[in-house]
């Protein structure tokens, strides 16, 4: 989890009006959303794909399209500003990647699995699909236990979002975020320490 805090290139103010026009009705508003939020989505889907496993089928474009059709389907949903939109595409999609690594290890169950050339099989890791499903319980224990830091590492691991961005976001000061985000990775360090 980097504390990478290189902000988008994404108009902050036209991304948030294009959402509110889509709110409020105007179906054009989500045709001009896209090419605005397309390629910084396509950098946090590749982002994500880069921790799963050798040969994963999904591609980043693939996550894309999946999470936003995801999003656009929540009927009108109400995204704040684009703080709020990428919270929501974030998390739109890790439910894409748990479900998929869901699905993939229902397959081994019943003996369906990649065949891999053994010359690439010490560059395989142990088992990624394993580790989204970890992280993803984890995150839900954490949210059960504190969820504004459950959601600050969505929006600062999956969804990209600087430590300024997220306590916009949540409307508190960046030494809280900054606080919560020490904590959160302790946390989860830990957690999944203890999971293997």
């Amino acid at each position: 989890m980097a504390d990478s805090e290189a902000s988008t290139s994404i108009p902050r103010g036209e991304v948030t009006q294009l959402l509110e026009a889509w709110q409020d009705g105007n179906d054009e508003a989500l045709e001009e959303l896209l090419p605005l939020v397309y390629e910084e989505l396509r950098k946090l889907a590749a982002q994500y794909l880069r921790k799963e496993r050798y040969g994963h089928t999904l591609q980043p474009t693939a996550l894309v399209h999946e999470a936003y059709v995801r999003l656009v389907g929540q009927s009108r949903s109400n995204f704040e500003n684009r703080s709020h939109f990428f919270a929501v595409a974030s998390k739109a999609m890790r439910r894409v990647l748990v479900d998929h690594a869901r699905r993939y290890q229902a397959g081994k169950r019943i003996g369906v699995q990649d065949k891999v050339p053994l010359s690439e099989a010490a560059e395989l890791s142990s088992e990624p699909d394993g580790e989204i499903l970890a992280i993803h319980e984890a995150l839900e224990r954490l949210s059960d236990i504190h969820e504004r830091q459950a959601q600050l590492v969505e929006l600062r691991y999956f969804g990209g979002l600087t430590n300024a961005e997220a306590a916009e976001f949540f409307g508190v000061s960046r030494a809280t975020v900054e606080r919560d985000w020490k904590v959160a990775r302790l946390w989860l360090h830990r957690r999944l320490s203890q999971n293997g």
